[in-house]
């Protein structure tokens, strides 16, 4: 099992990202040129298997297993007003969760998903990170190898989504410190903040910045400073599934902003995922830009939980259809190009 219970350990992973492998992607494209239809008429679905053979390592990629995992964590920095919603709505929607009644549990449904909830400590919420760290050292080592420890060598498809009342807060404050640029240009309204309430964000974030401006800017250090455990987890799984060669799909923004101190310091740590959809979170746009992600969807979702993640999951299904269920040219006697 991998675990992160050093920074160095952490760092070791992040520094040393495993490939994809070159021979699957050409065996891959070998088949799809011989498949029954017209050279790339097929768009994304056919570079989407092409990206599932690379990490997978095979020329016939699978969707036998695939999980959703969703974290949950709260945070200090609610005390200043930064949602519409209060605290403990994180604690009752993992309750709604485990009982089945949320969207993502219809949405991974649906999906043929594996699902599952990682509650961090939700009584315990992080440090307001405008005073102090969001989380010491320990705390942060923690959630990260909880973040790796819901991740399995023998799945296929790994899907990472999150619920903390204030992680936008955090999402902000990370992509901020990772990328520059106003706190205005990556705060947005979250569960439905209004003009007012978005103003109060932005303050709040650009005091985390400053209260912070001093500290080391690697990776290890922004996501202890500024994150929050359910995004912690987030990082600790995709850098967990990277050791595997597991790909990832992404979901919305605060997902996404879970890498951004890690891109910051090593841009391929997101070559192994792909980005579910774009929220309508505003600042999401421009982390996926920043990533060189394009999203499958774009259906102005903006719920988190995964949801995003989990309905372009049946795309990817597709994909594989098509790739490994279509005849060649010469097993339906079709004529090729000439």
């Amino acid at each position: 099992m991998i675990e992160f219970d050093t920074i160095d350990a952490f760092s070791a992973a992040l520094r040393d990202l495993p490939e994809a492998d070159p021979v699957a992607i050409a065996a891959a494209a070998a088949r799809q040129a011989e498949l029954t239809k017209p050279a790339g008429s097929l768009g994304r679905l056919e570079t989407i298997a092409l990206f599932l053979a690379g990490w997978q390592g095979t020329p016939r990629p699978v969707l036998d297993k695939g999980r959703a995992v969703i974290f949950a964590g709260n945070h200090g920095v609610v005390r200043h007003g930064v949602s519409a919603f209060p605290a403990e709505v994180t604690v009752q929607m993992v309750a709604n969760f485990e009982n089945g009644g949320a969207a993502i549990n219809q949405l991974a449904r649906y999906a043929g998903l594996e699902l599952r909830i990682v509650a961090l400590d939700l009584d315990r919420p992080t440090a307001d990170f405008t005073r102090e760290p969001a989380m010491t050292e320990a705390e942060c080592l923690d959630a990260l190898s909880q973040g790796a420890a819901a991740v399995d060598a023998e799945l296929d498809l790994l899907v990472v989504g999150e619920m903390g009342i204030g992680n936008s807060t955090a999402a902000a404050a990370l992509c901020a410190r990772s990328f520059g640029g106003d706190p205005r240009d990556w705060v947005g309204p979250g569960t439905g903040l209004d003009a007012e309430g978005q103003a109060r964000k932005v303050a709040v974030v650009a005091q985390a910045l400053a209260m912070h401006a001093t500290a080391p800017h690697d990776a290890f250090e922004t996501l202890r400073r500024l994150g929050g455990r359910e995004i912690a987890a987030i990082a600790g799984a995709v850098l967990a599934a990277r050791q595997l060669r597991l790909p990832v799909m992404l979901d919305g923004y605060i997902a996404c902003a879970a890498l951004a101190p890690l891109f910051a310091q090593q841009p391929g740590i997101i070559d192994h995922c792909l980005a579910g959809h774009c929220s309508a979170e505003p600042g999401h746009q421009r982390l996926l830009e920043r990533f060189g992600l394009d999203p499958l969807l774009r259906l102005g979702m903006r719920l988190g939980e995964g949801s995003g993640a989990a309905v372009a999951v049946p795309i990817v299904r597709a994909a594989l259809a098509a790739h490994n269920g279509m005849a060649t040219f010469a097993e339906a006697s079709v004529a090729g190009r000439l």
